[in-house]
């Protein structure tokens, strides 16, 4: 009888040992690991996994009161955009829409129309204009935003984020007129009178009138943003450029449950943020990693903000400009490289790179692991590629930006030049790795198109019909690891997201085809069917 009872005793004791959350089998589960394997199932406990495995191995070992049939679908990391806005991207779901307008007419008459439909709102804003997509190419003037809306303050956010245009109620409140000057930034007059266009630090003191959002807005502002995230499979966003009271509020709302996604964070070069975070370290939890700190060396290359080696070829007396002294770049480098935070800098042109390149191996001096970034390294001369590689440096780029670009960049480059832009393969090469994103809201939040823009290297219309600049295009297997695994390591989370390997977070998506097999002209057919973030369904189709 007493063995009777042992007996009974380590059957139980094995069973609930044996015993999961969630079952996925019959898959086509994409692990990622370092080999790339395929499995068929995984076990999931308290939203970790638990093994990954064939369907007899993991449905004979492990029992489950929840099971999913994949019904052979292909089943991914949850998606990690590695370099994107997750808050700028919510705050402009609540604006006005001026993404894909093709004059500025248009741009005009959607302000117009959303005016009317919210009478009760002081200021107006937009974003998305492009002026290299109208006739002409040339900046607007404010003059009917002025008649429309004498006593209304508009400010419209250029696609990139690096130049606005502002009406003349909301200058006069910035108290800006015409022949001020700004460090890194340029106002625009034409005729001795102000245009409204405000490229890069000339835009800030109109921000600055902007009262801040209520604790119930800026609420609605982060759900409605994850729940798309969800939507393109995204489980981890990493926000470049957040205040402290951003982390702070961010992480008030996930401990309250009512924000799920995961982020990691960058700071925005403020004094008053290296005071909260600097003498602490970082900060991190199950949901949020403070770590980062995301500095901007120049503007776009689409408002002409970025700093060039040259002249851009067509404006030859100009060469855009660095947003700050050389010297803050430097001694902020010097200060960063005795902590733990992460150096992190937007740059664009190839001037702006060099500086910021040459910096970093200053005070890196050699291989290393604290994964300093340059964020979009759009713009690269030939001697500087090298740069990357000496001593560790992440280049963390956004495909679709080439694609977008595409039409205009050997405008602002000429023919040579260009040939060292958008340069992933070639970028890939100085490490072995290399962190994928979108930059939305400047791009479109889709990863199907940042795989698209990668791989294939055409836009949404499948153009150019060869690609563009094919020699720079990932494989279907490298541009996976950029939106997952790579992308983890470029924030330090390889260990815990990124790969569907036991111990790690059950953070995954099922797709109804299969990236690493679809025909090119279908990449941007494929759906989500279903997002997991920590073994819970956050979405399904």
């Amino acid at each position: 009888m007493r063995y009777l009872y042992i007996l009974l005793l380590f059957c139980v004791t094995a069973c609930s040992n044996n015993k999961a959350d969630l079952i996925i089998h019959n898959a086509v589960i994409y692990t990622v690991d370092s080999s790339f394997t395929t499995a068929e199932a995984m076990a999931i406990k308290d939203g970790i996994i638990l093994e990954v495995g064939s369907n007899d191995d993991i449905l004979k070992k492990y029992t489950s009161d929840e099971k999913v049939d994949a019904g052979g679908q292909a089943v991914y990391p949850g998606l990690i955009d590695a370099h994107a806005h997750f808050v700028g991207y919510g705050r402009s779901l609540f604006q006005v829409d001026l993404f894909g307008t093709n004059t500025w007419e248009e741009t005009v008459a959607r302000v117009k129309a959303f005016a009317d439909e919210h009478p009760d709102l002081y200021w107006i804003q937009g974003r998305g204009w492009d002026q290299n997509r109208w006739p002409g190419k040339n900046f607007p003037t404010n003059e009917e935003l002025n008649k429309l809306f004498p006593d209304k303050p508009v400010v419209l956010t250029r696609v990139d984020g690096h130049a606005s245009i502002a009406n003349q109620k909301a200058l006069d409140l910035a108290g800006i007129k015409a022949g001020q000057t700004v460090v890194g930034g340029s106002i625009e007059v034409k005729n001795g009178v102000l245009t409204g266009v405000l490229i890069d630090n000339a835009d800030n003191k109109v921000y600055a009138q902007i009262p801040a959002p209520t604790k119930e807005t800026y609420v609605q502002w982060l759900q409605a943003a994850e729940k798309n995230c969800f939507a393109q499979g995204l489980t981890t966003i990493t926000d470049c450029g957040l205040h402290y009271t951003d982390v702070e509020a961010i992480d008030t709302l996930q401990k309250e449950g009512k924000l799920n996604m995961r982020l990691y964070v960058m700071l925005s070069d403020d004094a008053s943020n290296y005071d909260k975070f600097l003498p602490k370290g970082p900060y991190k939890t199950d949901k949020l990693f403070v770590k980062g700190i995301k500095v901007y060396a120049d503007g776009a290359l689409g408002s002409r903000g970025a700093c060039l080696l040259k002249h851009y070829s067509d404006r030859p007396d100009w060469t855009g400009f660095l947003l700050r002294n050389k010297n803050h770049y430097d001694s902020l480098a010097g200060v960063l490289s005795k902590t733990d935070f992460q150096m992190c800098t937007h740059a664009i042109g190839d001037s702006a790179n060099r500086e910021i390149l040459n910096i970093y191996n200053k005070y890196l001096g050699d291989k290393n692991d604290k994964r300093w970034r340059i964020e979009h390294a759009q713009v690269i001369h030939p001697d500087d590629f090298k740069l990357f590689a000496a001593v560790s440096v992440v280049p963390s780029v956004q495909p679709t930006h080439g694609t977008s670009d595409m039409y205009w960049a050997e405008d602002r480059l000429g023919p040579e030049r260009v040939k060292g832009a958008y340069a992933f393969k070639q970028l890939l090469e100085q490490n072995g790795w290399i962190p994928l994103g979108t930059d939305f809201p400047v791009e479109d939040i889709s990863p199907f198109k940042t795989f698209l823009a990668a791989v294939v290297r055409k836009d949404a219309k499948g153009f150019p019909e060869n690609g563009f600049q094919m020699e720079n295009a990932l494989t279907r297997e490298e541009t996976i690891r950029g939106m997952t695994i790579w992308a983890a390591k470029a924030s330090f989370m390889e260990k815990e997201i990124g790969s569907l390997e036991k111990g790690k977070k059950a953070d995954f998506v099922f797709l109804d085809n299969d990236l690493m097999k679809v025909a090119p002209e279908k990449i941007l057919d494929v759906k989500v069917t279903a997002t997991y973030s920590g073994g819970k369904k956050v979405y399904s189709k």
